[in-house]
């Protein structure tokens, strides 16, 4: 059992007492975390930086995503650390420190919702809230060995949390099991009539994967492999489909668009209030205000362009695929001592893979299906938008199925 003070997820002005959840509820007995970037009464904002919460003020009501938890049950316990203002994908905060990811212990947990994914990977807690952009739920997902979610774009309440990039932002979660994860979902996501009558086909009892060819061949070869052998025995119990590949050009063109969208937005959003107060910025962070603030208007619209055709060409692979299997991130989580010059390298790498559901606004759950090298890896299913709530039973049902074959296979 590890303490707080080993995993080093939570930020250091924490909550003083949990926030005890009403005594009912579907999450009654369940304690939580959430990240440094939702209001909860009485306590300061920090995304991140000591600079911003050293001006921040105590909020006056608990977003409302968090205080519905909280309603149906659940305790919350802690704040978790995230990368400073949210722009990264590693989860090292320069003043904070690097979250352990007790699964990989020498490697980084993932950002920017590096606290929140490491602590229900350290059993801290049964479960954690936090935000995803770029892909800041499910590369620490896949890192530390966890199901998360990026729900559908627009799909769940994001007052009472800070803004990065809104037409990219989006709350998400992290379990230990799909039950639970499917679970938050039925409470969060909107009501479940809705969601089956926006992709009817989803709510079948075997829907057909589908594997995005090009997404696999972002991996490196060792991640490629081990994930294409899970594939293959996930076969065995759900129909797999004709492969297919979701871009006929480049993957490099996708994430641009992707870096250049959310770069322009955050000048009106977190580059505004660093302008104004010059708080002292970690490398990479710093680099990153400094490239946003140049990106112009006809860079934005060209990039917006190209979002629009990245969206048709979703809309049309899923009216066929309704459900695509990709590698959530192409390669293990990076050593913590991994030199800047190559974190750089796995932040473009990895985002070639987490735009998709970004400039499409769909849905992706995440599944720990593997480990290689001893670090865990991540499977992704990405469906239509409002499939949320068939795609978390679905996922339920391949991890029962995988957890059966590898007890099959060990007591053959």
């Amino acid at each position: 059992m590890y303490s707080k003070e080993e995993i080093g997820a939570n930020v250091p002005d924490d909550l003083l007492q949990p926030i005890k959840g009403k005594a009912s509820g579907v999450l009654s007995g369940l304690d939580f975390m959430v990240k440094d970037l939702f209001a909860v009464t009485g306590h300061k904002t920090g995304n991140g930086s000591p600079d911003f919460l050293a001006q921040s003020t105590p909020a006056q009501q608990t977003a409302p995503l968090i205080q519905k938890l909280i309603d149906n049950g659940a305790c919350l316990t802690g704040i978790t650390i995230c990368d400073e203002f949210f722009y990264s994908l590693t989860g090292i905060n320069a003043h904070y420190g690097s979250p352990v990811n007790v699964r990989a212990k020498e490697r980084m947990a993932g950002g920017s919702s590096s606290g929140s994914a490491a602590s229900v990977a350290a059993s801290l807690c049964d479960f954690s809230i936090g935000s995803d952009t770029g892909g800041s739920v499910r590369v620490p997902a896949a890192f530390c060995g966890l199901f998360g979610i990026r729900p559908t774009h627009n799909s769940l309440d994001l007052s009472g949390a800070t803004a990065m990039a809104p037409s990219f932002d989006t709350p998400g979660w992290f379990t230990r099991d799909a039950d639970l994860l499917k679970i938050i979902g039925e409470i969060l996501l909107p009501a479940a009539a809705n969601q089956k009558k926006a992709s009817p086909e989803l709510t079948q009892t075997k829907q057909t994967l589908h594997l995005a060819t090009d997404a696999f061949a972002q991996a490196t070869d060792d991640v490629r492999e081990m994930l294409m052998s899970v594939c293959a025995l996930v076969s065995n119990n759900f129909p797999v489909g004709a492969p297919v590949e979701i871009n006929p050009n480049s993957y490099l063109e996708w994430r641009e668009a992707f870096r250049i969208i959310q770069a322009y937005e955050v000048k009106s959003t977190t580059l505004k209030w660093v302008k104004e107060h010059k708080p002292t910025l970690g490398p990479g962070i710093k680099e990153r205000f400094e490239m946003a603030d140049k990106i112009t208007d006809a860079e934005y619209n060209s990039a917006l362009m190209h979002r629009s055709s990245v969206e048709s060409r979703l809309d049309e692979v899923l009216s066929e695929c309704p459900i695509l299997l990709i590698p959530t991130a192409p390669v293990i989580a990076p050593l913590v001592a991994t030199p800047a010059n190559e974190m750089e390298i796995f932040r473009q790498n990895t985002m070639a893979l987490t735009c998709i559901a970004g400039l499409t606004g769909l849905p992706q759950v995440t599944l720990p299906v593997a480990e290689v090298s001893g670090c865990p890896v991540g499977l992704s299913m990405i469906g239509k938008k409002h499939s949320d709530l068939a795609m978390l039973e679905l996922a339920c049902n391949i991890s029962k199925s995988l957890n059966n074959t590898i007890i099959g296979e060990a007591n053959a």
